[in-house]
């Protein structure tokens, strides 16, 4: 029964993503010539120089996002054009010629190529003076950010740290060379060729058909809850990844699984997020949390999801202990809401049903 109402709500959520996905693109072929331009520039050198020079570039300072305020509570990335840049670099005492460091992102539905470059050689404060913004921790900036601007945010961030951590060939231990877009490293004494990575993690948010499960690291702020998560081992399918998690971490076997959505996340070095809800029978979910592992775990009702998720968070640091959600832009987010939809679904459904008996 529980399989089934969990499927019956999951299906038609996955085709609204992907409806919603498609729909901004409005044609078909927009969204094919974007991929298609994209794909130019990561394998043309001279064509992405010239697309560098009529985009947009996001600042970070060793790794940490130039954002504005664009609200009260929430901000944005500062799109600059290559000769703002320009312009700020030479008032910061630097010729210009770190521009060439700049990495491909994407390309926004405006058909400007968009990329990122990180100007941790340079003053922070003199660069967020002029242009009227602050750097700030992405962790802490996912709370504050909108929309689809998250997620960029994040992948800019990760091919930065990439190309930060990936400067010597793994076999022969040469300096390897980029290319312009920043898509590839190249080993010129071996020529192998890398390419970004990232870790493929599970996620669940585990059920007893009544309560979900969520648990906290001893480094997460206080307060903080998330659904249970795990790097896949080698050789792993994600199920099994799944099963393995839920049984170390607070010692349950899982019966149901269903697959929910998956997520690029920055941390801790670019994961893989693999979305999954899961299901334990009420009369086998007592906990066996390993500490090890987890500083806490326990189960939650609906209405106290309700409660944690209209808290604010972060949490300022005076504030009395309380328990608050991952922002809305993490797939754990979007499993706690799948959840808590489907059990205000089942309540609807039930006082239905006894309204017709009546």
């Amino acid at each position: 029964m529980i399989q089934s109402s969990m499927s019956a709500l999951l299906r038609p959520l996955r085709t609204l993503l992907f409806a919603e996905h498609y729909s901004l693109t409005r044609f078909c072929s927009s969204f094919v010539s974007r991929m298609r331009y994209i794909n130019k520039l990561k394998e043309n050198d001279a064509a992405c120089v010239s697309a560098l020079q009529t985009g947009h570039i996001f600042l970070f300072h060793h790794l940490i996002p130039l954002l504005q305020s664009s609200g009260p509570g929430t901000f944005r990335p500062v799109a600059l054009s290559y000769s703002e840049v320009q312009s700020v670099l030479q008032r910061c005492g630097s010729d210009g010629s770190l521009l060439k460091e700049s990495i491909l992102i994407g390309c926004s539905e405006q058909n400007h190529a968009q990329f990122c470059l990180d100007v941790g050689e340079l003053d922070p404060a003199a660069i967020a003076k002029d242009c009227k913004g602050a750097f700030v921790d992405l962790r802490k900036a996912f709370f504050l950010l909108e929309g689809a601007e998250a997620p960029l945010v994040a992948k800019a961030q990760a091919l930065l740290r990439w190309h930060q951590i990936n400067r010597f060939c793994g076999a022969t231990g040469q300096l390897t060379q980029r290319n312009q877009a920043g898509s590839q490293r190249v080993c010129s004494s071996s020529s192998t060729v890398y390419y970004p990575k990232m870790s493929p993690v599970v996620i669940v948010l585990v059920s007893d058909g009544k309560r979900c499960l969520l648990g906290r690291q001893s480094s997460f702020p206080r307060g903080l809850y998330s659904a249970l998560a795990g790097f896949c081992d080698m050789g792993e399918t994600m199920e099994e990844a799944l099963c393995r998690e839920v049984a170390e971490e607070v010692g349950l076997e899982v019966q149901n699984i269903i697959y929910s959505s998956s997520q690029h996340w920055p941390f801790p070095h670019s994961s893989f997020m693999l979305a999954c809800h899961a299901t334990v029978s009420p009369a086998h979910s007592k906990l066996n949390v390993d500490h090890q592992e987890l500083e806490d775990a326990r189960w939650f009702t609906e209405e106290e999801i309700t409660c944690a998720l209209q808290v604010k968070a972060p949490l300022q640091k005076d504030h009395s202990p309380t328990v608050w959600l991952p922002p809305k832009h993490a797939v754990a987010h979007r499993l706690i809401m799948e959840w808590r939809d489907q059990q205000q679904r089942s309540k609807d459904t039930r006082m239905s049903e006894c309204a017709e008996e009546q």
